[in-house]
């Protein structure tokens, strides 16, 4: 996979680093080529030496189970399935994000189809809206923007990354949430990963990160 360099989406990252009195977001969005680098290819060939078109099952979104929990109808949800070959871009995009952690382990349970672009908006905002307020209002159209002309919306398909705690690289100390976001554009054959974390104040202060936004920043 390869990293698309971005002025517009790494100002955006910038802007997603929102802090206040309850906790702190760090958010990221990148933009990455499918074309194969490096070890990928040798990684590429054991991982779908199965057939790039076997598939294997996802786990349902966890805003579905959590709705069918509320209803009590929690038998009979159906499971979507994905590729080995659309798996190994996903797990690549992790590499690729997260060089410090190895993802070639990660099974597909670990992933989840979402059911369309207006829930997985939802979802964001329900996130980022208690946290950003104005800030997050102000930046919602601009990420939604720039991610389409990335990877045209309507096309993708989208994926999320719901890790266990042993593999999850935001599984830490001082972490309250975390979402992660692939969206797929199979004619393109170009991903977007959106992955944000809210921490607690402390602990987000401690790692380091530069929370004051750029105004110079250009993300419109």
């Amino acid at each position: 996979m390869k990293l698309l360099e971005s002025g517009r989406l790494e100002a955006l990252s910038r802007a997603l680093s929102i802090l206040n009195g309850d906790s702190a977001v760090q958010g990221r969005v990148e933009s990455y080529s499918c074309k194969m680098a490096g070890n990928e290819k040798s990684f590429y060939k054991r991982f779908t030496a199965t057939g790039e078109t076997t598939l294997e099952a996802l786990s349902p979104p966890e805003s579905v189970m959590y709705s069918r929990s509320l209803s009590g109808d929690e038998d009979g949800v159906l499971c979507d399935t994905i590729s080995r070959k659309t798996l190994f871009y996903l797990i690549a995009t992790l590499n690729a994000a997260f060089p410090d952690y190895d993802f070639s382990m990660a099974k597909s349970s670990e992933f989840s189809a979402e059911p369309s672009l207006s829930w997985v908006q939802g979802a964001v905002d329900a996130s980022l809206s208690a946290v950003g307020g104005a800030l997050w209002r102000q930046l919602r159209p601009a990420l939604w923007t720039a991610v389409d002309e990335e990877v045209v919306l309507p096309e993708c398909r989208i994926y999320s990354y719901n890790p266990d705690l042993a593999s999850d690289p935001f599984g830490e100390p001082g972490c309250l949430w975390a979402i992660n976001y692939f969206f797929y554009n199979m004619r393109l054959k170009r991903i977007v990963f959106f992955t944000c974390r809210a921490m607690s104040p402390v602990c987000a202060v401690d790692s380091g990160v530069d929370f004051a936004m750029d105004e110079d920043d250009e993300y419109n």
